[in-house]
Order: C-alpha cells, then structure tokens, then sequence
C-alpha cells in the first residue's frame, strides 16, 4: 500500500474510533442522566418525608432544611419532586426547600378524588400551615404553577410570594384547549392510550400519537416506538430509556412509573379546574408575583408548540395587577425552565427572596 492511502487509512480509522468514543459517551449520558440528579439530591441534603393529613390523604415531600425562608416547589403533569433536583443545590443557598409531589404522582396519595385544583390546593395551603408554618415563597411550574396560583390566591397570611414558571394559562381552562400543544401532544394521547386495548406500553403508544412526533419526524416515529416496545418486554418493571435521543425527549418516562392516568383525565375533559376559571383566580392574588414566560413558539400550521402565547401570559399578568406581578421571558420555548435554564431560573427565583422584595 502507498503512503499516502496508508495514511489516508489511517485518517479514517481515527476518525471512526473517535465517532465511536463521542457516541457511547452521548450514550452513556442519556441512559444515566438522573445519576446527576441522585448526585444533585445528595449534595443539596434532600430528605423524603410524607405528610398524612387528617383525612387521610398523603402528601410526599422532599426537604432541604436549614435556617433560610422557605420555598415550596410544586412540579408539573407528569413528574415528581425531584423532577427539581438540577437546581436545588443552588437554591438551597437562599432558601429552605419543600419540594412535593402533587395528588396522583409520585408517592403522595393516588385517589381521583383528590385530582382537582382547589382540593389539591387547600391541602398545599394547609401542609404550608402546619409543616412550615410561617410565610412561605410558593413556585410552581406548568399546571403546578396554576396550582401555585391558586395556593397565592387562597393562601392567607403564610403565602409570601408566587413564582408562575410557565404556567399553561387559560388553555387549560379551555381557551382553544382542542388546538393546544398541551391537548394534542399530551392529554389527548393519554386519553386515548387510557382507552386502549393496552397492547402496547405507554411510551411506544405516546411515541406513535405524539404531536411533535408527528410534526417533525413522523417517518421515524414508528421505528421509534418498536423500539420502545422492545425496550419495555426486555426490561420489565422498568422505564423505557432511548440512548440514541437526547434525554429530554423521553426522560419523563421514567417518573410515568408513578403516574395516575386518571389526573391526566381530568385535564383532557377540563374537571381539574373544578368550575373555577383562570382569571377569578389569577384576579384574587394580592401577593408580589412572579410569570416566568418560555418564548412563544408557532408551528407552520399554526399550532403554538408553547404553554402559553405572549398575549397570554401578558393577560395574565394583567388580571393579577402590575403592581403585583412582573413578567420575564426566556429566550426560547423550553417549557422545563427550571432544567434548561438553571442559571435564569435560580436567579428569578432569588430575586423573590424576601431580602429582595422588602429591598
């Protein structure tokens, strides 16, 4: 062989070797990403705890304790307190942290009675009065945070503050709730899975029905979802994990173990809301606030692949009072703030810090 093929040869083995190493590093990191949340966990002294309320319902918590104001976390659809694990190191600097796991997730109590904004609310409120018992800094993010609204609208005296991330306002009160990304990529899938005859498992049935599968790669989706399938019948009682795809796109599988589809009900036929509507309640809170807006996002068709447009967390804010509230955006639609801009969020979150907003 010449030299220069030998070199050539040569080139294109290193190249490859170096593709593999990159890859199976890309692997390995999106088959153990919550190790950096176990990791987070233990570096910020999380502890689990539960909270049985007299009627016998049960509220799961993670604490962060220390002498700092208190903050209380409230995760969205489909996700549990630790979903806040990437940011509760820094956070707990300035704050001393309850994180909790909403009705019908995680280990807090999985009843459908239970599954309704003002029942999961008065609870909040009344964990907030017995558990930490003194005003308290109320975060909440997707329909946690329109929890986190109700909470600061009916909390009394020991609610501080609310922090709104990315709440999707009005749509899940009904405002063009059949054409939201919300219905269309999440409840009406779950909706409809819940209906099936179950012979495939949720992630290679979400994987087939997805929106944004649909939209963006709707050829590719049906391998996907076989090897989804796949996945599940070799490793039973396991979640489904995709080392090929970024994390982002399939870790929520992992805290679906724990997941009541029953919640997910209440959102696609809009009973979560309980007869309450978004704006009576954004209207009674008299508290400081802060929306923290993800940048609105319009599919092609039209279709805001968003929580919530500008015009409606401008609303929002409106109907809370700008005396009250302040509205910040990030500079993309990434709906896990808290996750995918750690730095912007723990910064909002401690410009709410009671040294601040009495500054």
């Amino acid at each position: 062989m010449k030299k220069g093929a030998k070199i050539a040869v040569g080139v294109v083995a290193a190249t490859l070797a170096a593709a593999g190493v990159a890859f199976g590093g890309y692997w390995h990191h999106n088959m153990h990403w919550y190790d950096e949340y176990e990791r987070n966990l233990e570096k910020a002294g999380a502890v689990e705890k539960q909270y049985t309320l007299p009627s016998g319902s049960v509220i799961n918590y993670g604490e962060v304790e220390n002498d700092n104001p208190p903050l209380l976390l409230i995760h969205g659809q489909m996700s549990i307190w630790q979903d806040y694990a990437p940011v509760l190191p820094e956070l707990s600097e300035k704050w001393h942290i309850y994180a909790i796991d909403v009705y019908g997730h995680g280990e807090s109590s999985h009843d459908e009675n239970l599954y309704y904004i003002d029942v999961n609310g008065n609870d909040i409120i009344r964990f907030i009065d017995e558990v930490i018992g003194r005003p308290t800094v109320v975060a909440g993010h997707s329909n946690g945070a329109i929890t986190a609204a109700y909470v600061a609208a009916n909390g009394g005296e020991n609610i501080a503050a609310a922090i709104l991330e990315d709440p999707p306002i009005f749509s899940t009160g009904g405002e063009g709730w059949e054409e939201s990304f919300a219905y269309l990529d999440t409840y009406k899938p779950l909706h409809d899975y819940d209906r099936s005859d179950h012979s495939r498992c949720w992630e290679a049935y979400y994987l087939e029905h997805c929106y944004w599968g649909q939209l963006f790669m709707k050829n590719a989706m049906p391998g996907l979802a076989n090897y989804a399938q796949h996945y599940h019948d070799s490793h039973p009682g396991e979640a489904v994990k995709i080392g090929f795809l970024p994390y982002n796109v399939w870790y929520v599988f992992e805290y679906a173990k724990k997941y009541d589809f029953a919640y997910g009900e209440h959102f696609y036929d809009l009973s979560w809301n309980h007869g309450l509507t978004h704006e009576e309640i954004l209207k009674a809170i008299k508290i400081p606030c802060l929306y923290i807006h993800a940048k609105e996002n319009v599919a092609p068709n039209g279709v805001y692949l968003c929580a919530a447009s500008r015009e409606q967390a401008e609303r929002a804010v409106s109907y809370i009072g700008s005396n009250h509230c302040r509205l910040i955006e990030t500079d993309n639609s990434e709906h896990v703030i808290h996750t995918f801009h750690k730095d912007f969020y723990i910064d909002a979150v401690n410009s709410m810090h009671p040294s601040e907003v009495s500054g």
